[in-house]
C-alpha cells in the first residue's frame, strides 16, 4: 500500500493533532506517513521529532483583511501549490490527510488536481479559512463536535463524520510522578499548570506578573511563557525573588513544553490556558478541570470563544472572558476553587468524558478503512 500525505502547520495546534493520528496509523497498520509542511517555521522540528518524513514548501498566510503582504503571499501559495504537485507526483500516496492551516491548502489543491482523495479534520467548533477552502477539494469530512456540521452546507453532509480531535495517546497514560520530577515538584501545594499554546500568550503573562504573589502563595505554578515571552518568565522569577524570596521555589517556567507535556499535564490539578483546539483536547484527555481564557474575537475569528463555551456547557471548565481576566476576578475565581475542591473534581469528570473515546484511533480506522475499500 503506497503512503498517506499528511499537511497541515504554522502552529502546534495544525501539527500536534495529526502527529496523534499518525503515530496510531504506524504502529497499527504499518501504513507509511509523509508530511508536507511550511518551509519557514516550527513545522519541520515538531514533526521530525515524531520520525515522520517532512517536505516543506512555500507558504502564504490566508488573511481575511487587506494587507499588503496578501500580494507577496499569493505568489507563496502558488508556489507551495506547484511543491506540492511535483511532490505528490513522486509519492503517489494513496490520500492526503489535511489537519489544517494556512499551509494545507495549496497540497490539497495539487492532490484534487490529480485525482489523489482529500480528507479534512476541523478541530475548532467553527471551520476555518482553509477549512472552509479544502472542504471543495475533500473527499471526506472529519470534526471534532457534532454542532459543527451546521456550519458546512447541504451539499457536503453526507460526507461528514464527527471523530472529536485527536490527541497523543501519550496523554492518556500520562506519568505524573514523571511529571512532577521534570517541574521539580516540592511541597503540597496543588499545581497550576499555566499556558497560552505553542506561540505563548501575552494577556495570560501579564496576568500572571500581575498576580505573582497571590498564585505563589497558594499554588506551585507550572508556567509555560511561550518561546517569544521567555523573558517574561524571568522577570516573575526576579520580582519572587525580590518580594518573596521564600516563595521562589514555586514558580517553574518553561518557553515550551513538547515530550513531557504529557507527563506535566498529568501532574497538573488545574489548567489555565488559551481555548485554542488541541491545547484544550490535550487537557481532557488528562482529565483536568480547566480556567479558560479565549482570545476575543478582535484578536481571532472568535473559535476560541466557541471552543471555550463548549467546555464550559459541559461542565469541563470555566471560562474567563477578555473583559472578565483582571487579576481581581482571577484570584476570586482561584479562590472559589480552592475552598470548593468538589467543584474541582466534577470538572475533571466532565473534562475525562469528553475525550474518553481517543478520538486518534477512531480516525486513523477511518481512514485505513476508507482507503482499503
Amino acid at each position: 500500500m503506497s503512503c498517506i500525505v499528511f499537511t497541515g502547520g504554522g502552529t502546534g495546534g495544525h501539527i500536534f493533532p495529526g502527529i496523534a493520528v499518525a503515530e496510531v496509523l504506524k504502529k497499527e497498520t504499518g501504513i507509511s506517513v509523509i508530511w508536507i509542511g511550511s518551509n519557514n517555521g516550527t513545522d519541520q522540528s515538531y514533526v521530525c521529532s515524531a520520525d515522520i518524513p517532512f517536505y516543506g514548501i512555500p507558504a502564504g498566510k490566508l488573511r481575511r483583511y487587506f494587507s499588503f503582504e496578501n500580494l507577496i503571499d499569493v505568489f507563496k501559495i502558488i508556489g507551495g501549490f506547484f511543491a506540492s504537485l511535483i511532490i505528490l507526483l513522486r509519492l503517489k500516496p494513496c490520500c492526503v490527510f489535511s489537519k489544517g492551516g494556512f499551509v494545507s491548502v495549496p497540497p490539497c489543491a495539487a492532490a484534487r488536481c490529480l485525482k489523489i482523495p482529500v480528507v479534512t479534520h476541523e478541530c475548532d467548533f467553527s471551520p476555518g479559512l482553509a477549512t472552509k477552502i479544502n472542504t471543495k477539494f475533500a473527499a471526506q469530512i472529519f470534526v471534532s463536535y457534532a454542532k459543527t456540521t451546521h456550519f458546512f452546507p447541504n451539499e457536503v453532509q453526507q460526507k461528514i463524520t464527527v471523530t472529536g480531535n485527536p490527541v497523543r495517546m501519550r496523554f492518556y497514560a500520562a506519568d505524573a510522578d514523571a511529571g512532577k520530577t521534570f517541574i521539580q515538584y516540592t511541597g503540597d501545594k496543588p499545581i497550576l499548570f499555566i499556558q497560552g499554546g505553542s506561540l505563548g500568550a501575552l494577556q495570560i503573562n501579564v496576568l500572571v506578573e500581575q498576580t505573582i504573589l497571590f498564585l505563589a502563595e497558594h499554588f506551585f505554578i507550572v508556567h509555560q511563557t511561550g518561546a517569544q515571552h521567555r523573558a517574561q518568565g524571568e522577570r516573575i522569577k526576579k520580582r519572587l525573588k525580590e518580594e518573596r524570596p521564600d516563595l521562589i521555589d514555586r514558580y517553574k517556567p518553561f518557553p515550551f513544553i513538547v515530550e513531557q507535556m504529557p507527563d506535566v499535564l498529568a501532574a497538573s490539578d488545574l489548567v489555565m490556558s488559551r481555548a485554542g483546539a488541541n491545547t484544550i483536547w490535550e487537557a481532557a484527555a488528562a482529565g483536568k478541570p480547566m480556567l479558560l481564557l479565549p482570545l476575543e474575537k478582535g484578536s481571532s475569528r472568535g473559535d476560541q470563544i466557541e471552543n471555550a463555551d463548549f467546555f464550559t456547557e459541559q461542565g469541563a471548565a470555566i471560562t474567563l472572558s477578555a473583559k472578565d481576566a483582571t487579576p481581581a476576578v482571577l484570584c476570586s475565581t482561584l479562590t472559589r476553587l480552592l475552598e470548593h475542591p468538589e467543584e474541582l473534581k466534577a470538572m475533571a469528570k466532565a473534562s475525562a468524558s469528553l475525550a474518553g473515546e481517543k478520538p486518534a484511533v477512531k480516525i486513523a480506522h477511518l481512514l485505513q478503512q476508507w482507503i482499503t475499500e
